[in-house]
């Protein structure tokens, strides 16, 4: 009986920092970025047919140019 009360709660423990990590990710992603922090970081301003101008950064991801 013990072992299966701690593999469910290891279990929701797990189920519970898996989501709160895929909020956090999702909310740190998709920051706006200005031209001049863009260039800063070494990232190139690309411009984005019919949704404005974005940012390419080294690290392969992108950001709205605010």
């Amino acid at each position: 009986m013990r072992r299966i009360l701690g593999l469910a709660l290891a279990a929701a423990t797990l189920a519970g920092v898996s989501a709160v990590g895929a909020v956090s990710a999702a909310a740190a992603s998709s920051p706006n970025i200005s031209r001049d922090d863009c260039t800063a970081a070494g990232g190139q301003i690309v411009s984005r047919p019919y949704a404005g101008y974005s940012c390419a950064l080294p690290d392969g991801t992108t950001q709205a140019i605010t």
